[in-house]
């Protein structure tokens, strides 16, 4: 399958120990995309938040699309993640119980969808 590594946090290796990773799409408006394909994304101050029922992406940014029209998104809005309710679960217990902290290693994108290892 074709991977397309657009942005990575090279903090994360190094600031914290990577125990284990999961793959999550990313909930985009229409300009975002057009910004992630350019590999107009960073990483560095981000981070992802839980409550046990939902992810979301905090802190990256996504600058706006020189193209587009009036419309544009908000560069630090956040983002929501898509996972398996049992993915979030594991992640909602690691943070809640273990006091671990979910970081976000690289956007990429496979087969036309942008995803975010964590």
């Amino acid at each position: 399958m074709d991977v397309k590594v657009v942005s990575t946090n090279k903090k994360a290796r190094f600031e914290y120990f990577i125990e284990d990773t999961f793959e999550a799409g990313l909930a985009l408006k229409g300009t975002e995309i057009k910004s992630i394909r350019l590999g107009q994304i960073s990483l560095q101050e981000a981070y992802v938040r839980t409550d046990g029922q939902q992810a979301w992406l905090v802190g990256a940014h996504v600058a706006p699309y020189e193209h587009a029209s009036a419309t544009q998104h908000d560069p630090m809005r956040e983002r929501k993640l898509l996972l398996h309710k049992r993915e979030i679960k594991t992640l909602w217990d690691a943070v809640r119980i273990k006091g671990m902290t979910i970081v976000p290693i690289k956007v990429y994108l496979k087969a036309g969808k942008a995803k975010l290892e964590i």
